[in-house]
């Protein structure tokens, strides 16, 4: 059955983690988040989760401390379609081997074109419609439009510059001017393009590219994730494909990251609004409360490991990765334990998580743990602080350790089996042929047939 499943997913493994599209869209997101982690931090201090906090800081600081701070939270949050399609362009550019810069550039201006440039909803004194871009059309809601946008932009920027439709510039030129020379007919081609697409959608009763794609395509894929089943679904092939040796998260982010990444920017522009957060699946809810201690929540068998241990194995190695699972990292149990190809491990390896997840998700709907505000914490934070950061709740934070807890009793039966194992190998005596090599003397070897 293991040889079956293992030839079944490593070719679709292979195939998402080689993916051009998939792998530009990943890495985009990914050149984005440090600004997102910076921006998480300054909205985390205007908004720190403590009784009595805000009036602390506004006797410091004066009435309205806390716009301030919001400001960078604006710049970031509240722009991610246009960080995303700058990123995603980017990585996409990198690797059809053309000007990264260049793709970047062209596919943000694209995006530009075909974003509404007035506020129907604001008139200035004339009575039309204020001329400005929407907050609404360059974040969370913009996000699939930006990967679309950034995908095509650069296929085309990179068929025109491959058919060689350039302009040359003779040997003596700057490597700078040649470059802009360079970029400049593929960038006509897509801008022409983007233009032409503008005055498509202008002319439907979607009355843009943003209503489209947004209430054909990003509506319905939002809905997807608030399905119960989504969450359950990603930590099953992520852990599956880690049991395979593969780093799960990297084969299955590139599908599922997207949704859970819009899904988590959404929470952090309706946080900073102070509206109802609509959505669960979020990437810390994910990240805080279906995998402490790395894939498989393997913090609880680490406790165990280092708590009930009884072969030195598992002392040894508990002791080894307690603080490594304690921040998330638990490499050392995947390769060392190993979990990977470790029949023994596997039930609970991938029951754990998504145990997690039900019960996590269960407590979210019922009102016993707040929905996650969309602040991005780094995916090392440890458990508990992970919980109340993210949420806002101490008692979010304490539901982890109860997680935890309850973690390591479904590891323990097998835990026990394992470690038993351990234990009777140390047991064994060691293999004899140490002790012949030690009886060998000098004396009974002979050179004479050399």
């Amino acid at each position: 059955m293991f040889d079956w499943l293992e030839n079944t997913m490593a070719p679709i493994a292979e195939k998402l983690s080689t993916n051009k599209v998939l792998v530009a869209i990943r890495d985009g997101f990914l050149i984005s988040t440090p600004l997102i982690i910076v921006a998480s931090i300054f909205l985390l201090i205007a908004n720190f989760p403590i009784t009595g906090y805000p009036e602390f800081m506004e006797g410091i600081f004066g009435a309205g401390w806390d716009s301030h701070l919001l400001v960078v939270s604006n710049a970031t949050i509240n722009m991610i379609a246009l960080l995303n399609v700058l990123g995603i362009a980017y990585s996409y550019a990198k690797q059809l081997k053309v000007e990264p810069i260049a793709g970047g550039v062209v596919a943000l201006v694209s995006y530009l074109i075909i974003t509404p440039q007035t506020h129907e909803l604001f008139l200035n004194a004339d009575g039309k419609p204020f001329r400005g871009f929407a907050f609404s059309n360059l974040n969370s809601q913009g996000l699939f439009l930006a990967m679309i946008t950034a995908i095509i932009a650069v296929q085309i920027f990179a068929f025109v510059t491959k058919k060689g439709w350039v302009i040359k510039l003779p040997e003596g030129v700057p490597p700078a001017v040649m470059g802009s020379f360079a970029a400049l007919v593929p960038s006509m081609f897509v801008m022409i393009t983007f233009f032409l697409v503008r005055l498509v959608f202008v002319n439907t009763s979607f009355g843009s590219a943003q209503n489209f794609i947004f209430t054909v395509l990003q509506t319905p894929l939002m809905g997807l994730g608030t399905n119960n089943f989504f969450e359950v679904i990603y930590q099953f092939l992520s852990n599956l494909f880690w049991f395979f040796g593969i780093n799960g998260p990297a084969i299955t982010n590139t599908v599922f990251s997207p949704i859970h990444n819009t899904m988590t920017y959404a929470n952090q522009a309706a946080y900073i609004a102070g509206e109802t957060l609509p959505y669960i699946f979020t990437g810390p809810f994910s990240d805080f409360f279906g995998n402490y201690g790395g894939g498989g929540s393997t913090l609880s068998l680490v406790l165990l490991m280092v708590t009930m241990g009884k072969s030195q194995r598992m002392k040894q190695l508990g002791r080894l990765s307690i603080v490594p699972g304690i921040f998330g990292i638990n490499e050392m149990i995947i390769f060392g334990l190993p979990i990977v190809l470790n029949p023994i491990i596997l039930i609970p390896f991938l029951l754990v998580p998504v145990m997690n997840i039900a019960l996590s998700t269960a407590a979210t709907i019922m009102g016993i743990i707040p929905y996650t505000t969309g602040i991005a914490l780094p995916w090392t934070t440890p458990i508990f602080f992970s919980g109340w950061l993210s949420t806002g709740s101490l008692f979010a934070g304490v539901f982890q350790l109860g997680l935890l807890a309850l973690g390591c009793l479904v590891y323990y039966p097998f835990f026990r089996i394992l470690d038993k194992q351990y234990l009777e190998d140390e047991m064994k005596p060691q293999d004899t042929v140490v002790d012949e090599l030690d009886d060998i003397s000098l004396d009974d070897i002979s050179f004479d047939d050399l």
